[in-house]
């Protein structure tokens, strides 16, 4: 059967069918569930401190003191749906809320949150692209003295080796593009913030390399259309199977895609969303 196409592009999108369509398709046309992951709740735990922490209109009161009360905050709001979902016992709980207060801590060391001038906080934008409807959150956009803009980005897992930094810009560079496409106005830095090692890794957005992420999402979304079409979603092995929670519905590895929402104990496919989930 041919599939609906999604409503929107995003970068997470546009990065998991770069690299496995058959998961792009589990995750956001069949909408299957995938298990939680510590991983990815302590991120989203660290991802609302900041804005918390950056949302403060006085820069002053950016301390490592009002990060902790921001965290008791941020701990309080994500306790009972996303932390509880990852069944931790009291040991585990307080391991859990160490690892985010470490990353925390070393944000401090990455940026002085004082120095920075934030115009956007988690800012939802949406462009038209040649007929494709483009849409990104972004995690911060600053204001320099020189009124030129600047995309943040914070990562709570490990940063890459030198040689494989570039990859990890795609997400970034198509929020430079939605920039350029909503706001007129080009990004002069892209940063992304790792706060585990804790390193920044920062590109300077050119022509060339806007020209890049506007040919690469009409591409991406092309193939999307031709998969969703004849629905031809084929896998794509990699490193990153050892950790996909679709692996065992993958016919890679011996498993029947027809299966997986039996597999993975889901219910029946829901009803499509007006505004499907945006991961930005």
């Amino acid at each position: 059967m041919a599939y609906p196409l999604p409503a929107t592009l995003t970068p997470s999108k546009l990065t998991k069918f770069m690299s496995c369509p058959l998961a792009f398709r589990f995750s956001y046309l069949d909408e299957l569930p995938e298990p939680p992951s510590p991983h990815l709740v302590r991120g989203t735990l660290v991802h609302k401190v900041l804005e918390m922490l950056l949302g403060t209109e006085l820069a002053v009161e950016r301390t490592r003191a009002r990060a902790l009360v921001a965290l008791d905050d941020a701990w309080e709001m994500l306790e009972e749906d996303e932390i509880a979902s990852l069944g931790l016992d009291d040991r585990a709980r307080t391991a859990f809320r160490r690892e985010a207060e470490v990353l925390l801590e070393r944000y401090f060391d990455v940026e002085d949150p004082a120095s920075v001038n934030p115009i956007g906080i988690e800012l939802d934008l949406r462009a038209e692209l040649d007929g494709i409807e483009l849409r990104g959150i972004i995690d911060r956009l600053d204001e320099m003295e020189t009124g030129e803009i600047v995309v943040v980005d914070y990562k709570t897992g490990k940063a890459p080796r030198p040689e494989h930094a570039r990859a990890r810009m795609v997400g970034v560079h198509f929020y430079a593009l939605l920039c350029e496409q909503v706001l007129g106005r080009v990004p002069t830095e892209l940063r992304l913030l790792y706060l585990r090692d804790p390193v920044v890794v920062a590109e300077s957005p050119s022509p060339q390399t806007l020209r890049g992420a506007r040919q690469r999402a009409v591409a991406v979304w092309r193939a999307i259309e031709r998969a969703c079409d004849q629905d031809d979603f084929r896998p794509n092995p990699s490193r990153l199977c050892s950790s996909c929670a679709f692996r065992p519905s993958c016919p890679a590895f011996g498993g029947d895609p027809s299966r997986a929402r039996e597999v993975l104990g889901a219910p029946e496919s829901p009803e499509p969303a007006e505004t499907p989930p945006v991961a930005g």
